[in-house]
């Protein structure tokens, strides 16, 4: 969500684009996160004080006759995919012309009535309106209703087993989330709206404000409304504390009925402070074509402006006791697509490692302070930049030893862009080599000829090679400079697994039971670590990835609810066993 709307004239044309076609594609099994779509280039300038950079957030995933469709804020259009891999765009105005608003849609409500999708973008006006389709990969639209006169800011729609519709809506630091019935025929209020959860940042520690939890700055936001009912239960999701921080996450609070009351769980159920990718709030919960659960949300940037953002897809589900989850661990590392039933608590996670986490790195040229290894130091903030966007510009990653390579996943980032909006000449081009000795080169992947916008590009080999270098050489760029935040090389080292982890110590702070400092001793053979926790040792669904370091402040417990932690060891051969779980008061 953008929490002040602002007017702008938009600039550019929108136009159909397809984001990794499927004509001539090879079936993928894997993907990885942030999702590889065409994102859009912000058109709010006032904000981006950085330069031009892509962006999205909130968005929504639904099936809609046998297909997924995705919105998200400030995108002139949407999705459709038949695989949940390959993302079609279809360019779409929702706005009429008088409107002249920054967007056509931010932070969407979509939802299935009978045989119809319905649509509705954020507003704090009383005449936008509710838009329906039967036919959206043909971009046919009209107005379910001219003017939904509630409004409502990160709004939600919900439709009953009974047919009774509901309306859940709300982005404020000092407001609740609401909700009314509203007529499902005529979109008319069906009462006043009652509001249904406020933030407890006083219990819940992870609802504070700020990077690091210390609400030194603003109250937290609650926002981004979502239902869903699982089992006679209904689970009314929402986000907080911010868009901007790596701690944001999707909380749940569960009731009996629609309209509440309403119990909260303890941990957000979709969070992700850790890794390469952060951030895991303000999304949606759906099933695919199995009835599999999966949970997509938004991933934080902030580096160009506080609301650069991409999108993440992660598994979810609910457990045997109705407690809603969602798998983050290795949450940014290639995971496998559906294709049949799937027991969710059980990792998704292909096991192919990272195998060039700060490894040696070569490049062409370099463009000021934008030095090398931040392409591989596993946070999407910092990146390397060449000198130019030139065709020819490249960058070499050394894995150490020869490996086993089965993907690889390029990240780029917006130097010097210059678009704003979508256009048929966003395309980007480039080549991947592989080697065993750095002098003899192979192709992996050749997409020299692509005419498609690849931001988050991820190959999945079909066959995996054994390399040590891996090579990316830049043809053809969509706007600015040849710049990577993430050139990140999967599959297996070869080596031995790391050693289990010792000394591992949770000190709960006695003055404020929602914080702990988290110590262990440093694994010789390891680069990262997971710490997994939640309320029981049999449900430690949170998962937090912590790169070359021995201790974390984990300041987001339940202050009134005792805590579980293990800690596992990550390095390019595998994971490590678990420690015991440990119990904190």
């Amino acid at each position: 969500m953008f929490r002040k709307p602002v007017i702008v004239i938009l600039i550019g044309c929108c136009l159909l684009l397809t984001a990794n076609s499927t004509k001539g594609q090879q079936k993928q099994r894997t993907y990885c996160n942030p999702i590889n779509i065409d994102y859009g280039y912000t058109p709010i300038p006032d904000f981006a004080t950085e330069g031009k950079h892509r962006a999205t957030a909130d968005p929504v995933i639904t099936m809609y006759k046998g297909d997924y469709y995705l919105f998200s804020t400030n995108q002139w259009g949407y999705w459709w995919s038949s695989d949940m891999y390959h993302w079609n765009f279809i360019s779409r105005s929702f706005l009429r012309p008088e409107h002249h608003v920054y967007d056509d849609l931010c932070a969407p409500a979509v939802w299935v009535q009978g045989d119809t999708l319905l649509v509705f973008g954020s507003t704090y006006s009383s005449n936008f309106p509710i838009w329906m389709s039967t036919n959206p990969k043909a971009n046919e639209w009209k107005e379910a209703i001219h003017a939904f006169e509630p409004g409502g800011w990160d709004p939600d729609f919900f439709r009953d087993d009974d047919g009774k519709l509901y309306m859940y809506n709300g982005s404020s630091n000092t407001y609740p989330i609401y909700g009314a019935e509203i007529d499902p025929k005529t979109f008319h209020l069906k009462g006043y709206r009652k509001e249904m959860y406020f933030l407890q940042p006083y219990r819940y520690g992870w609802q504070r404000f700020g990077e690091y939890l210390d609400d030194t700055f603003l109250d937290p936001f609650i926002e981004g409304s979502w239902m869903t009912k699982h089992n006679g239960k209904y689970y009314l999701q929402y986000g907080a504390p911010g868009t901007e921080f790596s701690g944001y996450a999707d909380g749940v609070v569960v009731g009996d009925s629609p309209l509440g009351p309403f119990t909260p769980q303890s941990m957000p159920f979709s969070y992700k402070p850790g890794g390469f990718a952060r951030g895991a709030g303000h999304g949606s919960t759906y099933t695919d074509a199995w009835e599999n659960y999966w949970h997509t949300s938004t991933i934080a940037i902030g580096v160009k402006n506080s609301f650069e953002r991409r999108l993440g897809i992660w598994p979810a589900g609910f457990d045997a006791n109705g407690v809603l989850y969602c798998n983050t661990a290795f949450g940014d590392y290639p995971a496998y697509l559906p294709g049949g039933k799937e027991d969710h608590l059980q990792s998704r996670f292909t096991g192919w490692m990272l195998l060039n986490y700060n490894k040696p790195v070569q490049v062409s040229s370099t463009l000021g302070g934008y030095v090398p290894n931040n392409a591989v130091d596993e946070n999407i903030k910092t990146y390397w930049s060449a000198a130019t966007g030139d065709s020819g510009e490249w960058i070499q990653t050394d894995l150490g030893d020869e490996s086993i390579v089965n993907a690889v996943q390029i990240n780029y980032a917006d130097q010097d862009a210059t678009v704003l909006g979508k256009s048929t000449t966003d395309y980007t081009q480039y080549k991947l080599y592989y080697s065993t000795d750095g002098k003899k080169w192979r192709i992996l992947a050749d997409k020299s000829q692509n005419k498609t916008d690849v931001p988050h590009d991820y190959v999945e080999l079909e066959k995996p090679v054994k390399a040590r270098y891996i090579k990316l050489e830049n043809v053809h760029m969509p706007t600015g400079k040849f710049a990577i935040s993430g050139l990140r090389v999967f599959g297996n080292g070869g080596g031995p697994k790391p050693d289990t982890v010792k000394n591992f110590v949770v000190l709960r702070t006695e003055k404020d039971k929602r914080s702990a400092w988290i110590k262990w001793q440093t694994v010789d053979n390891a680069f990262a670590y997971n710490i997994y926790t939640g309320v029981s040792p049999t449900k430690l669904y949170n998962c937090i990835m912590v790169y070359a370091a021995n201790e974390y402040y984990f300041k987001a417990m339940d202050n009134e609810k005792p805590y579980y932690f293990r800690i596992e060891a990550i390095n390019e051969n595998g994971v490590s066993e678990p420690t015991k779980i440990i119990k904190v008061e």
